[in-house]
Order: C-alpha cells, then sequence, then structure tokens
C-alpha cells in the first residue's frame, strides 16, 4: 500500500466579493500518494487554482486540515510554510515566472542555494544535470527572453525539482504552450514521475489527464 504524501479533510474556501461570500472549495477530501501522478481537471474557474493553492500552503483555508509530516500547514507560521514551499514542495505554473536577468542555469540553481542544506557545489552539480534531461544544456547561459516557451518552461520545471521535493505542484503547466511542447513538457513531468517524483497537476484540457 502506497504512503499517503499530503491528506486533507474538510477544507473550504471562500472569499467575499462585493459583500457576496463566494465558497470556491466546500468540505473537501483528497488524498496524495506517494509516486502518484494526481491531476485534476475542471473548467476554468471551477477551483483547482484555489485548491492547489490550498494544499501547498500559498493560501489559507478557511476551514478543515491538510496534513504533510504530520503537521497541519494550515497552522504553520509563514516562516515555516516558507521553508516547507522552498524544501519539500516544488511549483510549476502556466505563466513560468524566471527572473529575467539571470540565465537558465541561475534560474535552476538559485532554489538549491536558498535551501542552504545542500553545498553549492552539488547544487551545481544537480543543476547541470537538470538541464540535460530537459533537454536545454545548450542554452544554459541564455537569458529567458533569448528561449521559446517551451524551453522556459522546461527550465522552470527543473528549477521546481533541483531541491529534490517531496511532491511537485503544477498549475496549468502547459496552458501557455502550443501543441507540441505541451506534448514535450507532459512527457518531460511523466518521465519525473517515473523516476518516483510525485506530482499534483491542475489542468482544465482532458487531453493532458491522458497524456499522463
Amino acid at each position: 500500500m502506497k504512503n499517503t504524501v499530503l491528506s486533507a479533510k474538510g477544507i473550504c474556501k471562500s472569499f467575499a466579493h462585493n459583500g457576496v461570500q463566494n465558497h470556491i472549495l466546500t468540505n473537501l477530501d483528497i488524498d496524495i500518494y506517494e509516486g502518484d501522478f494526481t491531476v485534476v481537471m475542471g473548467a476554468s474557474g471551477s477551483g483547482k487554482s484555489t485548491l492547489l493553492y490550498a494544499l501547498s500552503g500559498m493560501d489559507r483555508v478557511n476551514g478543515g486540515s491538510v496534513m504533510y509530516g504530520g503537521n497541519d500547514i494550515a497552522k504553520l507560521s509563514e516562516k515555516k510554510l516558507s521553508q516547507l514551499r522552498c524544501g519539500d514542495f516544488g511549483f510549476v505554473f502556466q505563466q513560468m515566472h524566471l527572473v529575467s536577468n539571470l540565465t537558465l542555469f541561475e534560474n535552476i540553481a538559485v532554489p538549491g542555494y536558498l535551501n542552504k542544506s545542500v553545498p553549492a557545489g552539488e547544487v551545481n552539480r544537480r543543476a547541470e544535470e537538470l538541464l540535460e534531461q530537459m533537454g536545454i544544456s545548450h542554452i544554459k547561459t541564455h537569458l529567458p527572453s533569448q528561449c521559446s516557451g517551451g524551453e522556459q518552461q522546461r527550465c522552470a520545471i527543473a528549477r521546481a525539482v533541483v531541491n529534490s521535493p517531496k511532491l511537485l505542484f503544477a498549475d496549468e503547466p502547459t496552458g501557455a504552450l502550443n501543441r507540441k511542447n505541451t506534448t514535450e513538457v507532459l512527457d518531460l513531468l511523466s518521465e519525473l514521475n517515473a523516476g518516483g517524483q510525485s506530482i499534483l497537476m491542475v489542468t482544465h484540457d482532458a487531453r493532458q489527464g491522458s497524456s499522463t
């Protein structure tokens, strides 16, 4: 039986807009298992990203619990949450959010340097390894603006896993890509999963779910 990486019970999330309370998540339960590639599909505006942010601690829930490593992350301090997101969790978004004045290599390596639990030399080795795995080692000195959307997203994936996270969160990671780059990025995520990486991806595209 697989181990549970993260477990949410009865989570609720709502937002107030123009005096009206909008309930996005209501008493939702979900378990994410070690080594699984879990895909949550739904139409735009259905609360997929809200769910991902709630599970990762990027946003606070209004009720319920999100258990990780024996702790309810909904009750952790901002400092503890920051440490969790830096080390144990990885993130890939639709918009790559690469640092524009850093090279691809530097974008990948910086989270490793910030983690401080691994020597810089090991971070550099890991970054080089990921550049090769993602097929972008030949452009490692390029700035993001000098790369295609697919190349930038591959860099973003490498950055997300440089610290070997326990769980990788992917929020519409191919939403801004064409069909060819979408297939390549999904193949890379599947390759990471085949190597043991636990992944939770949210998407509105049923083709992405079937591809994984």
